[in-house]
């Protein structure tokens, strides 16, 4: 299949970090009140994520764990900028090749990620918990995360 065919199939819709998603699943059971004091959260959310070949997901963070599933398709580079200058970069992808088919993203930490040179599309899904709601969701400012992450520059221009 395509990427052209997924997103039709799934019912896929941009996302504003880049690539495309559908939110399949969001817990009828609800968080009153979250560890950090935020109201009324579902317990968790799940959806379908896309990035092709036209994509980057761009760097940003939320107030909430998020964990990837990877499904099919090529290989995706994350790159996690985290606090006290702790950097990572985990490869999702097929099992038999040695790459990642989960990856955690803690909360609060920045993240973005592409796929591998000549991929075409990677299908993934994500579950957050507790649930994403997009007033937890921050798009990164380059300039900050550049003073911070200076010899990320390259990622942090690609990625923003």
């Amino acid at each position: 299949m395509t990427a052209s065919q997924i997103i039709q199939l799934l019912d896929l819709r941009p996302h504003p970090e880049g690539g495309y998603y559908r939110e399949t699943y969001r817990s009828p059971q609800i968080l009153l009140k979250t560890s950090d004091g935020r109201s009324v959260r579902p317990f968790s959310t799940c959806i379908y994520y896309l990035l092709d070949g036209k994509a980057v997901s761009k760097f940003h963070r939320l107030r909430s764990d998020e964990i990837f599933h990877f499904y099919a398709g090529d290989p995706v580079t994350w790159v996690l900028l985290g606090a006290g200058g702790k950097t990572e970069k985990p490869v999702m992808g097929n099992l038999v090749e040695g790459h990642l088919a989960q990856l955690v993203i803690p909360a609060g930490t920045w993240f973005g990620g592409y796929l591998n040179v000549g991929g075409d599309y990677a299908l993934m899904g994500t579950t957050v918990a507790p649930g994403f709601d997009f007033t937890d969701f921050e798009l990164a400012d380059p300039k900050e995360l550049l003073a911070e992450f200076p010899h990320y520059e390259t990622e942090i221009l690609k990625l923003t």
